[in-house]
């Protein structure tokens, strides 16, 4: 494990974890909503029906931080085969789900290794490195010591420890049930329902009652505890000679899957992600008044409006100024004349034009947009993502009053990418409290001074706390460069025109107001192409 010695001391952060464990998800299960949080239970808890994944943290994993990462990434992966092809995932704290759930994985593993092949050595690792912990059968008593015997035997082939002859007997015939079970779903292409069908065979055979509970230390068993090189390499060896019956060079098969070597350039990128992020100078925020929404538990699939944002996509995808046409060898649409004229370069590619203009975003989350703050969070995200779509380098903060404190919020900073973070940031914003614009504008002046934005858009209620403070920062910030456009929010027509009323004697530039929210991207459209 030489390879990852240099990683030693680098961690991962959680949000860039976050980040490719959401990427990888909806690689592996073909899911484009798919969404990953940490949880601090001790087993994953995967909603098929919600598109949902919660994973136990890193550090609740074995070895170095690059053997932690390795086990948290295979258990995503079975995860998202769970999403892909299960739609039920019960309980592992009875017998019932966790005899069930075993089944599943085995059939999932199956289905999920025909396309990718790949991940069976990272499995072989995870088995290897976690059987140490795996309890001593001979320690156990009664149910905990059939169901973990079955769970050992039906998921790895072998046992740790002894069974009485009795037990053995029951445990042994589960298991042949259980895989002939498997072996039939397969075949026949049978999917979850099924299998859940054929749980009370096992557990009859097991005797034991379905609702029993599990102890703590059986459902944990899949974690590992540190152990030596050549421990892992022993055990290692033994799952390859048992998986992989026709391999002829065990021991190079071995070293490469203790090392790694597939899986560290990847880890080795986060590492550097990380470094980059606590390089950017964002730990100095919350000195300057900037706060950063932490939470990583957040569900946003609600903000996300797969409809809206295609539509708002479309919308920016519409500028003649743009778009170009090229010919080429290949492409979207194929140009007969060209074809007729022998023209080597008959089909036509839509070309995308990235736009140069930097672009800040304030977000008013005062106490007036409460009654659409959902709406408001979808227009705003896809908004964002549309932004992103055209290559558009913007950052975007928010503010809020927490308890009695005004806040400002960064949600995305210059230099980072639209992703699936920043919809968590947004999402966990809740509006309240007045509108201090003219003090946020004051936090946010450094950051201004520094990304020198040629647009800054401010989305309001167009009812600040302090009006001649709010002109004298628009002014200043006019006199650096920048073009200060304000978009008021109201509620209906007769509010939206009474706004932008307001607006207008707070020195903005461009002034804009809006009664509907999905108004909004046309709006800035129509302002960035001007």
């Amino acid at each position: 494990m030489t390879h990852s010695s240099t990683l030693e001391g680098l961690t991962v952060r959680d949000d860039v974890l976050v980040e490719i464990a959401t990427f990888l998800s909806r690689r592996w299960s073909d899911k484009p909503k798919s969404l990953v949080t940490f949880t601090e239970e001790a087993n994953p808890k995967t909603s098929p029906d919600k598109n949902q994944i919660a994973l136990p943290h890193l550090r609740g994993y074995a070895g170095n931080r690059f053997q932690k990462y390795r086990q948290w990434r295979v258990s995503l992966w079975y995860e998202s085969m769970r999403l892909k092809y299960s739609t039920k995932v019960l309980s592992y704290d009875h017998a019932f789900g966790f005899v069930f759930n075993a089944l599943e994985k085995k059939r999932i593993e199956s289905i999920g290794l025909d396309d990718w092949k790949g991940m069976m050595d990272e499995i072989i690792f995870d088995e290897g490195i976690s059987w140490l912990n795996r309890p001593l059968l001979n320690s156990l008593y009664g149910v905990q010591k059939l169901l973990e015997g079955f769970g050992q035997l039906f998921l790895t082939g072998y046992i740790k420890g002894e069974l009485f002859s009795s037990e053995h007997d029951k445990v042994a015939k589960a298991v042949e049930l259980a895989t002939s079970v498997v072996q039939e779903a397969l075949a026949s292409q049978y999917q979850t329902r099924w299998i859940e069908e054929q749980v009370p065979r096992i557990i009859k055979i097991l005797q034991v009652d379905p609702l029993v509970l599990i102890p703590f230390s059986t459902i944990r068993s899949r974690f590992g505890i540190s152990m030596s090189e050549s421990e892992l390499s022993r055990q290692i060896e033994k799952i390859v000679r048992k998986r992989r019956t026709a391999e002829k060079n065990i021991e190079k098969s071995v070293d490469a899957i203790v090392d790694g070597t597939d899986i560290l350039p990847e880890y080795e990128t986060l590492v550097r992600e990380s470094k980059r992020h606590e390089n950017e100078g964002y730990e100095n925020l919350e000195n300057m008044g900037i706060s950063i929404p932490h939470r990583l538990d957040v569900n946003e699939s609600e903000v996300y409006d797969t409809n809206l944002i295609h539509k708002t996509k479309a919308k920016f995808k519409e500028w003649r100024t743009g778009w170009i046409e090229r010919h080429d060898r290949f492409g979207d649409e194929f140009d007969s004349e060209a074809f007729i004229e022998f023209i080597p370069t008959p089909f036509i590619v839509d070309l995308k034009l990235t736009i140069k203009t930097r672009v800040m975003i304030l977000l008013d989350h005062s106490s007036s947009i409460q009654e659409v703050e959902l709406k408001y969070k979808q227009v705003t995200n896809a908004l964002c993502e549309a932004l992103s779509f055209l290559g558009v380098r913007f950052a975007v903060y928010a503010f809020s009053t927490d308890g009695k404190q005004v806040k400002c919020w960064l949600i995305k900073p210059p230099n980072y990418r639209w992703s699936s973070i920043c919809t968590k940031r947004l999402a966990q914003i809740r509006a309240s409290g007045g509108t201090p614009l003219a003090e946020i504008y004051g936090l946010l002046e450094p950051m201004v001074r520094s990304f020198k934005p040629e647009i800054f858009f401010t989305l309001t209620d167009g009812e600040p706390s302090d009006t001649d403070a709010v002109r004298h920062m628009v002014l200043s910030f006019r006199k650096i460069g920048t073009h200060m456009v304000a978009l008021g929010l109201g509620r209906n027509l007769d509010e939206a025109i009474s706004i932008g009323q307001n607006l207008r004697y707070l020195e903005y530039e461009r002034s804009l107001a809006v009664s509907k929210l999905e108004d909004i991207p046309k709006k800035v459209i129509g302002l960035l192409k001007s």
